[in-house]
């Protein structure tokens, strides 16, 4: 990769205002931060965990020690005082890894933001009481934007190429299927939105059973319950169709919570008859299988950290 084809690292340093006296006062922090390098790694692993997928890019414990070991090395080097084409280099590379391995780039950024926080907190506290301390605090903050800029550039070129690599023909039918999936998306919104409103209207429905004397209290308070909780999991759909129209990933689970919650609906009405006891059980045992679903999704299994 030549890195001069995007940016050469001189025009990167200066565009962030990036200085000499950046780079020693770095090499000066330096020290500070190696010796917290163990507690750097223990809180950065505990942070990407908390993303759900991680386990996806970490499989098992040999990956996972030489990427720690990486992790590391790169930590380390953000101080090295020594800011030249090799480190550049060496950051797009990085960048290339992250993008051949399918890291999405909110990982990346995600991740930025522990590393921020944890060496600012640092550096704040030992240099408090220096007067250089709001300079010490832009020259971390400076590497650490660049350093994000390098690596998240490599993502950027990447769909750039992709993109020029296609035909005409190619990129017609493309822009055409981002349009047609865009319509469905919404048609798809405007969907759940009448889902919630026949909600509400079951609701109403039940209301009025129970107030006519038209179903018995028990059942009635029950049956009330049960579509309440059917409206407020078509509320959430709603709202995670939303996040999915902004740019999210679609929510599986949100799909699964409104399925429990129809199912457990059911449930309450049935529990009420003993002659529905077997229904009772089958309705239970599709809970939880959903369940199971449910958490396997938001909590994937994670072999690396279960071992460690």
């Amino acid at each position: 990769m030549d890195l001069s084809t995007h940016k050469d690292f001189p025009s990167l340093k200066a565009n962030y205002r990036f200085t000499r006296d950046d780079e020693a006062l770095l090499l000066e922090i330096k020290p500070l931060l190696e010796s917290c390098v163990d507690e750097f790694l223990e809180g950065f692993y505990e942070f990407i965990w908390s993303f759900g997928k991680t386990a996806d890019f970490l499989k098992d414990e040999a990956i996972l020690t030489r990427h720690r070991g990486k992790i590391r090395e790169w930590y380390l080097d953000l101080f090295g005082g020594t800011y030249d084409i090799s480190y550049f280099m060496k950051l797009y590379k990085i960048g290339e890894i992250h993008v051949k391995l399918g890291l999405p780039t909110h990982y990346v950024n995600a991740a930025f933001n522990y590393v921020r926080v944890f060496t600012l907190g640092r550096a704040n506290r030992q240099f408090k009481d220096k007067a250089d301390l709001t300079d010490r605090l832009k020259a971390i903050e400076r590497i650490l934007d660049i350093n994000l800029d390098v690596l998240t550039s490599s993502y950027r070129e990447e769909e750039m190429s992709r993109f020029l690599s296609l035909s005409s023909v190619e990129k017609t039918l493309l822009g055409f299927l981002k349009k047609i999936s865009s319509y469905f998306n919404y048609l798809l919104a405007i969907a759940l939105v009448m889902v919630a409103f026949f909600a509400v209207g079951l609701f109403g429905y039940d209301v009025y059973l129970l107030f006519s004397g038209q179903a018995p209290v028990e059942k009635g308070i029950l049956t009330i319950l049960g579509s309440l909780l059917i409206l407020w999991a078509a509320i959430e759909l709603i709202h995670e169709e939303i996040n999915h129209l902004r740019g999210g990933s679609f929510a599986l689970e949100a799909f699964i919570t409104l399925a429990i919650a129809a199912l457990i609906r059911k449930i309450l009405i049935f529990s009420l008859s003993s002659e529905k006891t077997t229904d009772v059980l089958l309705y239970g045992g599709l809970v939880l299988c959903l369940a199971i679903a449910y958490w396997l999704i938001v909590h994937p299994i994670n072999p690396a950290r279960r071992s460690a």
